[in-house]
């Protein structure tokens, strides 16, 4: 089975508009989260997110184009661009692979819900104003898979163009099929981009009538608080992630800098309920890419450091917690975990995209961003959750999870670069 590695990164959230920013603003425990200025939200019981600041679509792309992309594909277009240019396949002038790699190279985007802003909007003109009133834009700024179709005209990738809506965890099930898809020869490097924008009158007034999310408004910094005693929902978070997952002899051959291999993912079904986890489903996840590993590199990942998806929910981080526990045998084998979340809020579908990048530059940097936010830690979490304040320790192995709603759950394992 062909090697694969990661030889390139992007992305745009509510700490930074690059990843050198992001992971800078992260390790000092800087936080995104603040009151909403995308719509007027003075009306609902939730009025905080954590939302991308001083972006400018028509920086990455044609003005008459912007009217046709959601938010969701402007932001992952951003993402994708950087990833691509890092990645050393194309450059700020020439945005197009070369002919002879643009047949193998692929795109998988990510996206929990999509244009949901370019849907409200459109419904309420539909019944205001008529059908004919509707945008001949609407369908095609909406899709998931356009953010795949937008981002492979811009970079000329003609490869496997493949979509993933498996609700928060979404990008890390797309970055597992991308390394799949190379692991088997049907491609030679992948672009993998999650992407999400739902704060929106509808994404907003969505969850906050399932009671997912933090009422918190009068201290939106200290809103989203994993594993915390007074945590009291998540905050809904918009951005985007975006790797290039490439076969290991086609990034040696071209001098590609590798930032890290993956050895293993798992992907599992709680079967339960609709929005209530349970710790077997995630735990199978894990185990999965625990034997993937094994399989892999001869002998079971000693891991160093887990980026858990980590909501900032009673039940979510709770369950999580104790899945860990259960699958290193007790508390005392278990590895330094944190949630990122505190600091960019729940990105939902682009969740498992940002937060990959977030692990990835921890291994390469040797440096564990903080969960911010514990003031009381719960008696229910008894893992080491890196409270507050980063910590720098040689690391040679990282795990990422991401669940969500459905009971549908995907864990990734990246391991540095070893000959």
């Amino acid at each position: 089975m062909r090697r694969v590695v990661i030889t390139g990164l992007g992305t745009i959230n509510s700490v930074g508009n690059s990843v050198e920013d992001s992971f800078k603003a992260v390790v000092a425990g800087e936080c995104g989260i603040d009151t909403i200025t995308l719509f007027d939200a003075s009306e609902y019981p939730v009025r905080i997110a954590g939302e991308v600041k001083d972006f400018d679509p028509t920086t990455v792309m044609d003005k008459k184009e912007v009217k046709k992309a959601d938010r969701f594909i402007q932001l992952g277009i951003k993402a994708a661009q950087e990833a691509m240019i890092d990645s050393g396949f194309v450059n700020a002038e020439n945005k197009k692979v070369d002919d002879n790699v643009a047949e193998r190279f692929g795109v998988i985007s990510a996206s929990g819900i999509g244009g949901l802003s370019t849907i409200e909007k459109n419904s309420v003109v539909c019944e205001n104003r008529g059908p004919k009133r509707i945008s001949p834009f609407f369908i095609p700024s909406s899709l998931v898979n356009m953010l795949g179709g937008f981002i492979s005209i811009e970079h000329g990738l003609k490869g496997p163009s493949l979509s993933h809506v498996t609700a928060c965890a979404a990008s890390t099930h797309a970055l597992a099929d991308a390394a799949k898809t190379i692991m088997l020869n049907g491609a030679d490097r992948i672009l993998v981009v999650g992407a999400e924008s739902a704060v929106c009158g509808a994404g907003v007034g969505g969850f906050a009538a399932m009671k997912a999310l933090s009422t918190r408004n009068d201290e939106p910094k200290k809103a989203s608080r994993p594993f915390d005693t007074n945590r009291d929902g998540f905050v809904m978070g918009e951005g985007s992630g975006a790797l290039v997952v490439e076969e290991l002899e086609s990034a040696r051959a071209r001098g590609a800098k590798i930032y890290c291999e993956i050895i293993g993912f798992g992907e599992s079904g709680d079967a339960n309920h609709i929005t209530a986890p349970v710790m077997d489903g995630p735990l199978r996840a894990m185990k999965a890419a625990f034997d993937m590993a094994k399989n892999i590199t001869g002998e079971l990942p000693k891991i160093d450091y887990i980026n858990t998806h980590g909501t900032s929910t009673p039940v979510g981080d709770v369950n999580e917690s104790k899945a860990i526990t259960e699958l290193f045998n007790g508390v005392e084998n278990c590895p330094p975990v944190t949630s990122t979340k505190g600091q960019i809020g729940h990105c939902l579908g682009a969740a498992g995209a940002i937060e990959a990048i977030f692990a990835i530059k921890s291994l390469n940097e040797g440096i564990i961003p903080p969960t911010i936010n514990i003031e009381n830690q719960d008696e229910n979490c008894q893992l080491d959750y890196v409270p507050n304040t980063a910590r720098e320790v040689e690391l040679e192995t990282v795990m990422s999870n991401n669940f969500g709603f459905g009971g549908t759950n995907g864990s990734i394992i990246f391991r540095k670069f070893k000959d």
